[in-house]
């Protein structure tokens, strides 16, 4: 059989198919990211949900990293035409893509393989390629921080937003770098299987299962200074009792703070407000229950905190673009066949 043939493990099922494009001068820690992420998800009877491979735009053979090895890479640029998403890791020599936001000749025989619909995603500075492809004009993308105002600069047409941790634009996705690549790939596995799925990937992966992606890149104190007071206290005590009504007032007395003192800490240390943090606690608790649960969609409201159907309908609708009761409907089954899995 073709090496990149897509598998079947039983008539009728086909995983979807991942092809990372890894170039010169890759960083060898976002090329595993999706093979991480991607390579955990089994349904019911133990297939995997996801089929990631490795190509590059030459013939099998090494491709070098910025670090002191090369990668054998198995694949030519023939796989990506068997995609259903191509992912661009980041890359440090990508040349004329990056100095003048032209693509080689080569790079742009690659990417003609990919067939239309194939779902893009970038990670760090593989936005350059998608974007000197075209396939970002017009369009919202991110990339990291250090990154942004050179890729505005060289692609005008793009609307780019230095702050965020990824943008989901439905077929194409950006992300920022590095960790924000693994934030990514669990909000695609989301987004394809729920968020139960996402989670276990993210427990055995040992990350944060969710930050969203309007989530700021950059946080003044991620870690906090161990002389200075933190928030992390009253964040582990909202979360035991989300189902109940918290005011912000009581999560500053958790740290004997001031509510304005407190408030301040706490975008310094996530880089939201305490508001907009429970609020997207509150819609993982209600996905989380929609899909692992038969409970009402009163109760559940109820439980994630937001005390009434209505309300909940509003924020999943905001947050997700979908009512609880679509959600369910989407998520459910897969969830319970891989949860048996």
């Amino acid at each position: 059989m073709d090496p990149v043939e897509p598998s079947r493990a039983s008539a009728g099922f086909r995983p979807h198919r991942v092809v990372v494009l890894a170039l010169d001068g890759l960083l060898p820690f976002e090329l595993g990211i999706p093979h991480r992420i991607f390579g955990r998800p089994k349904d019911a009877r133990g297939r995997r949900l996801y089929e990631v491979i490795t190509c590059s735009v030459r013939p099998p053979g090494p491709v070098e990293t910025d670090a002191d090895f090369a990668v054998h890479v198995a694949h030519g640029p023939e796989a990506l035409a068997t995609a259903d998403t191509v992912i661009v890791p980041a890359s440090y020599e990508l040349g004329p893509v990056f100095e003048r936001g032209e693509l080689t000749g080569e790079l742009a025989a690659a990417l003609a393989r990919i067939r239309p619909g194939t779902r893009l995603a970038s990670i760090c500075t593989g936005v350059y390629v998608l974007a000197a492809a075209g396939y970002l004009d017009g369009r919202p993308a991110t990339t990291h921080w250090a990154d942004s105002e050179r890729l505005q600069r060289l692609f005008p047409r793009i609307e780019v937003d230095p702050d965020v941790l990824f943008v989901d634009d439905g077929d194409i996705l950006t992300s920022a770098g590095v960790a924000a690549g693994i934030d990514l790939c669990l909000h695609i596995v989301r987004r394809d299987h729920g968020a139960v799925v996402a989670n276990e990937v993210a427990r055995r992966t040992v990350v944060p299962p969710h930050r969203d992606g309007g989530q700021a890149q950059y946080i003044e104190r991620p870690v906090p200074d161990p002389q200075q007071a933190s928030t992390s206290a009253a964040r582990a005590w909202a979360l035991g009792r989300l189902h109940e009504p918290i005011q912000l007032r009581d999560m500053a007395a958790r740290e004997a703070m001031s509510v304005r003192t407190f408030t301040r800490r706490f975008r310094e240390e996530s880089g939201v407000s305490p508001g907009q943090w429970l609020t997207r606690q509150r819609v993982e608790r209600a996905r989380h229950l929609l899909e692992s649960t038969d409970l009402s969609v009163d109760q559940v409201a109820r439980d994630a905190g937001f005390g009434t159907a209505q309300s909940m309908r509003q924020h999943l609708q905001t947050a997700l673009g979908v009512t609880p009761t679509a959600y369910r409907r989407t998520f459910r089954a897969g969830t319970a066949a891989s949860a048996r899995g």
